[in-house]
């Protein structure tokens, strides 16, 4: 539901904006989130102020508008607790999915937009950087929380401090304390606001930018949740059976560390030690193209290796009390067409996992796409142009409110379609 619909659901609308946006302490404040909600919601090309105001009829007050998202002082954490309060019953979160997406931008005003990669564009272009946690589950998922990624050109106590973008700082409204926070941080930060507000998801998953970082899943193992992350092919490991020799000690001095017979090997060189032969036919769920599945869609299937290991590295042993690395899953994706592993996984799930639960929540992840796909097309994600540190932040918590809404609406009206969606 879009656009097309409504006129239909409006009464709906009213009643999901006034229980998002009950934390509003003023009366025009809870009537320009609604209307700001249905200016997203309402069919046209840009979803920024002046020409969803423009589409907006007799309550397309431009100046009203503008305010309420770029300078009204409300805080948009009370808005993402009630959207998640509202969301985790309809979606029952298999698990948290974390990521990121740029916000590609043509000029320099806007907060914290510099020359950095994104997956959006594919490669090293001017934009902002968003990271956002999801709630998920196999039908439905919504973006419950976000942060915008603050580089160190724009951090004023950082070696590689831009003058020119610190200058820009109190224009754009950064706060005094917000400084240069790498994304996985920001990611653990996340995971302890939605945990503070009562939602508690024991499953973690992310990509290959947060799961080769050994302190995101530590901080994921220090917090008592299980996760499923990506791992590039260098990523180094020890195998599950290997076992480290103590060295003999004589009482003086400091204690030599123990050490393993061989030096830790890539993931890659792992799985294919193990063989091809090991890999096994896994069906995780049902896309949404025609296809011979049972319910006449394409089945989404591949072959998995799953391998008990024993990731190394330098954090990893700084971690670790005794003289054995700990153990956890490798899950490697080897298609029977390939003749090398294609994508791999770390996982601290229990070892009597079944591979299909490992592999499931590993390809959940294509539901966080599938959000941002949905936000930035239909609802506007990107086309903010205010170039305020808050303006950011309003706008992409209405986005979502609004994106949380069209999920609602797809889950009431046609249950059936949303499996493969």
């Amino acid at each position: 539901m879009l656009a097309g619909e409504l006129a239909a659901v409006r009464c709906d609308l009213e009643d999901f904006a006034a229980e998002v946006f009950e934390p509003f302490g003023r009366v025009d404040q809870r009537r320009w989130g609604s209307v700001y909600l249905r200016g997203l919601l309402m069919d046209g090309g840009r979803k920024s102020v002046e020409p969803m105001a423009a589409r907006l009829g007799e309550d397309g007050n431009r100046q009203a508008l503008a305010h309420f998202v770029t300078t009204s002082p409300w805080d948009p954490a009370h808005v993402r607790a009630r959207l998640a309060w509202r969301m985790q019953p309809v979606i029952a979160p298999a698990a948290l999915i974390i990521d990121d997406t740029g916000f590609l931008k043509d000029g320099d005003a806007s907060a914290c937009v510099t020359r950095q990669y994104t997956g959006t564009a594919g490669k090293v272009t001017n934009c902002q950087a968003g990271v956002s946690l999801h709630l998920a589950s196999d039908h439905a998922s919504a973006a419950v929380d976000w942060r915008l990624f603050l580089p160190r050109s724009w951090d004023p106590a950082s070696p590689e401090a831009d003058p020119a973008k610190v200058a820009r700082r109190t224009a754009c409204g950064i706060p005094p304390e917000a400084g240069h926070v790498e994304k996985w941080q920001l990611a653990l930060d996340m995971v302890d606001e939605t945990r503070s507000w009562g939602i508690d998801v024991p499953v973690a998953v992310a990509d290959g930018g947060y799961g080769d970082t050994a302190a995101f899943r530590l901080g994921l193992q220090e917090r008592g949740l299980h996760y499923v992350v990506g791992v590039s092919t260098t990523v180094t490991a020890q195998p599950g059976d290997a076992v480290p020799l103590t060295p003999s000690y004589s009482g003086t001095g400091r204690p030599p560390a123990a050490r393993y017979h061989e030096p830790a090997r890539s993931v890659k060189s792992l799985v294919i030690d193990a063989g091809k032969h090991t890999a096994r036919p896994v069906q995780w769920r049902e896309g949404s193209r025609p296809g011979t599945g049972r319910s006449g869609f394409k089945r989404m299937y591949s072959r998995f290796v799953a391998l008990r290991i024993r990731p190394a590295g330098r954090e990893i042993r700084k971690a670790v009390e005794g003289p054995e690395l700990p153990a956890c899953w490798l899950l490697a994706e080897w298609p029977a067409r390939e003749r090398e592993p294609v994508q791999f996984w770390f996982s601290n799930l229990p070892e009597d996992t079944p591979l299909t639960a490992l592999v499931r929540l590993a390809k959940l992840r294509w539901r966080i796409e599938h959000d941002y796909r949905e936000m930035k097309q239909a609802l506007g994600l990107a086309h903010f142009e205010g170039r305020t540190w808050r303006g950011w932040h309003h706008h992409v918590t209405l986005v979502s409110a609004a994106h949380a809404f069209c999920t609602l609406q797809r889950l009431v009206r046609a249950p059936k379609d949303t499996a493969p969606a």
